[in-house]
């Protein structure tokens, strides 16, 4: 889902007012984002990309947290270099990349695979200050509790997704903890026709790699057999039956995520262009065809 950006005349003054530029600046709004405004800026050093973003408490988004991973990501070779960055804006350098769909996703699922395994394990040894833990399952459960707390329409489906959260939850296998990106949208992988990159890195944290795998097909759209083939590529060699099973309650549970991500927006944001009861809706119909397609292969998970 896409956002429309409008480049007014107070975001550009205050993009005028960095004092990162250097010599006469061209700007053009991005769209794409569905939290964060972002601006293409040109000047006499280049091009680059600023994102306005502030502190969500509600989603878990901390933008010191996210400062530092993406400073991380660009030490570790995976992301675009920080220009420059004050609170609540990001300086980056702009790649000139392409912007990811679900297809390019599909068709370069080895390539994705690959980077994701690099990115897992090598990440680790570039982040610093205090661990964030990213577990699905609690965001789940926290969602709910903000849901709840602010009268949110979805109140009556709350304790189904609960109950889901949990089912989901105990068909999942221990894996090393890794650092992961944790919101892996098409859009937030960019190939400039070399290699691939990240960016975005609000939700990333130590986690489980399944969550990113699971994040990647599903928002992706991928196939049974095409998801086979990327874990194939990631985990190398065949995945046993287990992973396949735990990789398929992922996705649903990536799904519920995503459509309780939207529905915790709904209360807290306002993006101009934005629709996040349309958006809810889209990921909840992806979680039912998600959702039938593991119980019908792999039956209902108990506790």
């Amino acid at each position: 889902m896409e956002g429309h950006v409008e480049l007014s005349r107070a975001v550009e003054d205050r993009i005028r007012a960095l004092p990162c530029w250097s010599g006469r600046l061209d700007i053009t709004p991005l769209k794409g984002g569905i939290s964060n405004e972002s601006y293409l800026v040109g000047d006499g050093a280049g091009r680059h990309v600023v994102r306005f973003g502030r502190d969500f408490p509600f989603h878990h988004v901390l933008r010191e947290r996210e400062l530092m991973t993406a400073r991380a990501a660009h030490a570790a070779g995976f992301g675009p270099a920080v220009r420059y960055a004050e609170p609540g804006t990001m300086v980056s350098a702009y790649l000139g990349a392409k912007t990811f769909g679900g297809r390019d996703v599909v068709a370069e699922r080895r390539r994705v695979a690959d980077l994701l395994r690099r990115f897992h394990r090598e990440m680790p040894a570039a982040v610093s200050g205090a661990a964030f833990l990213f577990w699905p399952f609690h965001v789940v459960r926290d969602y709910a509790r903000t849901l709840e707390a602010g009268g949110s329409r979805m109140m009556p489906h709350l304790a189904d997704y609960r109950a889901l959260a949990q089912e989901l939850e105990a068909a999942q296998v221990p894996l090393p903890i890794v650092f992961g990106h944790n919101d892996l949208l098409p859009a937030n992988i960019l190939d400039d026709g070399e290699r691939l990159w990240l960016i975005d890195f609000e939700y990333a944290g130590f986690s489980t790699a399944m969550f990113d795998l699971a994040g990647a097909t599903s928002n992706a759209g991928f196939s049974a057999e095409e998801a086979e083939d990327f874990l194939e590529a990631y985990f190398g060699g065949a995945p046993d039956p287990a992973i396949r099973r735990s990789h398929a309650a992922m996705q649903c549970a990536s799904l519920l995520r995503e459509a309780m991500w939207s529905m915790v927006s709904e209360l807290h944001l306002a993006t101009p262009g934005v629709d996040y009861v349309g958006y809810t809706a889209q990921n909840l119909e992806r979680l039912d065809r998600a959702l039938d397609h593991f119980r019908t292969t792999y039956g209902k998970s108990t506790t």
